[in-house]
């Protein structure tokens, strides 16, 4: 049996990025449709490009201009006024969209929360979620492994968040959640313009009841536990409201532990799900990998459901979650803007330009990954040798990202636990396309046919 060229093989799905101009209009239309569209094809080759819009930008694709807009110089740029036109409705002034001052007491309170110890503690939360969808799997049937992954993992923010927590309606909180982001994060004629935050977008005033119902609910559920007391082993809503400002002694308010709750809630459980459908979608994509991983989880788990204790035992397990954020990473398209003069890659940076860095981009690059669009996870059998800049799943510098490590250890446990018990296969006709809104997303769902091992 001949293997394919590796140059012909097929590939796993990819954004089709722009191959022409598009203009204001057709940036609306792109940006409405999936955000990455807006990315030009040339953008995997080139170290920057530069361009307007109705106003300044300019495309980071160089990792040292990279590393200055995000470590360096970090607080000439920070978020976007479109980033924060579309997140401060829901989440407010947290620890996401919060600059400055704001957003440093913030993060010192909140870095505590996330340690080592406190992530590993909220492990068996991870491997109970785990079980679960793993009970609910039928074998012999097609199912939706996305939704599937978005259950679960909105399983485990809810139980590690507010344990217990009676005052807190889950699927009210669930719904809500993905209303406000499936009206209120696409880019509007507005957003492409630069017209002032005070400027009403209709679209993101639809919204609002439901967003103010979730925020009365956590409210309440805040209340109540300062009513209880804390949680044995302590929850992340215990872990905040006990934590203080190092330096100043301050501590979070009900709105300001709500506004950060909320914002842990939405990223700790739609960054993740991502991940680990993509992840089941690339397994399923390659069947010797599937085998492999599926190999080294029996051994290391036999029967039962991964825990914080197996992840050495799972370096393949590993890789493939390192590899799925690389090529479909949750946070694909992110964008500053500058508040002063400054050079990139030997290029003039004005006081408001937009900077965008297209980590899609970053992460396909032809001249810093080998077979960019190839699903290969071995590149990541020795991590320390991916240059920093050249892969950021999370960020970097003093906003990278907070509950990477979280991230991580659930994505390992539940796509261990899968992999060991089940076999995934592709349904024809039913790939996923990646489409970015707020997240790149599986549009159509990750639909697989589950099998036992």
């Amino acid at each position: 049996m001949t293997r394919t060229p590796p140059d012909t093989a097929p590939l796993p799905v990819r954004v089709p990025l722009a191959t022409r101009p598009l203009g204001v209009w057709g940036s609306l239309q792109a940006g409405r449709r999936n955000v990455l569209e807006l990315v030009p094809e040339i953008a995997t080759h080139a170290p920057i490009l530069s361009g307007t819009t109705a106003r300044r930008w300019h495309m980071l694709m160089d990792p040292d201009a990279l590393k200055r807009v995000l470590r360096d110089n970090v607080g000439n740029y920070p978020k976007s006024v479109v980033t924060k036109l579309i997140l401060s409705p829901a989440i407010g002034e947290s620890l996401f969209v919060a600059d400055g001052a704001e957003w440093m007491w913030q993060r010192r309170t909140a870095a505590p929360v996330f340690s080592h110890r406190n992530v590993a503690a909220l492990a068996p939360v991870m491997t109970a979620a785990a079980e679960r969808v793993s009970a609910r799997l039928v074998p012999g049937r097609a199912a939706n492994l996305f939704d599937e992954m978005v259950t679960a993992t909105f399983e485990v923010i809810s139980d590690v968040t507010f344990s217990g927590g009676k005052a807190f309606d889950r699927a009210a909180v669930h719904r809500a959640i993905e209303q406000y982001i499936a009206d209120n994060a696409r880019v509007s004629l507005l957003d492409i313009l630069g017209a002032p935050a005070w400027v009403p977008r209709l679209g993101r005033l639809r919204t609002g009841a439901a967003m103010q119902s979730t925020k009365r609910l956590a409210d309440g559920a805040i209340t109540a536990r300062r009513a209880e007391g804390a949680k044995t082993p302590p929850d992340l809503l215990d872990l905040l409201m006990a934590g203080e400002d190092p330096e100043s002694g301050r501590r979070m308010t009900t709105e300001e532990l709500r506004d950060n709750l909320l914002t842990f809630i939405v990223a700790g459980h739609e960054t993740t799900a991502l991940t680990l459908g993509w992840a089941l979608y690339l397994c399923a994509f390659d069947p010797a990998v599937q085998q492999a991983a599926r190999t080294e989880a029996q051994a290391a788990l036999g029967d039962r459901a991964a825990g914080v204790g197996d992840l050495p035992a799972l370096p393949l397990t590993r890789r493939i979650v390192d590899e799925a954020l690389r090529m479909y990473p949750p946070a694909a398209f992110l964008s500053r803007t500058a508040q002063a003069p400054d050079e990139l890659c030997g290029r003039e940076v004005r006081r408001g330009d937009t900077v965008i860095l297209p980590i899609y981009a970053l992460h396909r690059h032809h001249k810093l990954w080998e077979a960019p669009d190839a699903f290969r996870p071995d590149r990541f059998a020795d991590p320390r040798a991916i240059p920093r800049f050249h892969y950021l799943p999370f960020g970097d510098g003093p906003r990278v990202c907070i509950g990477a490590s979280f991230a991580l250890q659930e994505a390992v446990i539940i796509l261990a636990t899968l992999l060991a018990r089940f076999r995934f296969a592709r349904v024809p006709g039913r790939d996923p396309k990646p489409v970015m809104i707020l997240t790149l997303r599986p549009e159509g769902g990750v639909w697989l046919m589950v099998d036992r091992a």
